[in-house]
């Protein structure tokens, strides 16, 4: 019996949080997947509290035709400094098949 040990459930709040925490690199290769399929990027961000809710606060408008990892990395680190404690989401929204096409979480809020 003192090998079992308890289970602490961990929140999970979307498929990579399953995974080890992204880094920047990681990150960065995802956004460049998004853009690579034509999709239209967001930064969305919410209180830890709420985090389990599909609305979070919309950081500015989706980016429309941004081809430009960096502007994307950058609105995120601008979100992430104007917000501190927050958590921070990528968003990539695909306009053919009027869908969301990939979102995850950048920054938890520590």
């Amino acid at each position: 019996m003192s090998d079992i040990q308890n289970f602490k459930p961990v929140q999970k709040y979307e498929t990579f949080s399953y995974l080890p925490e992204m880094n920047a690199d990681q990150v960065r290769k995802q956004i460049e997947y998004c853009l690579a399929q034509g999709w239209n990027p967001s930064v969305e961000y919410s209180e830890k509290e709420h985090a389990m809710s599909p609305y979070w606060y919309m950081w500015k408008l989706p980016f429309f035709g941004e081809q430009s990892v960096e502007a994307v990395l950058q609105e995120i680190e601008e979100c992430r400094r104007s917000n501190p404690g927050m958590m921070v989401r990528f968003v990539a929204y695909d306009n053919y098949a009027q869908s969301l096409g990939m979102a995850f979480v950048v920054d938890r809020g520590r």
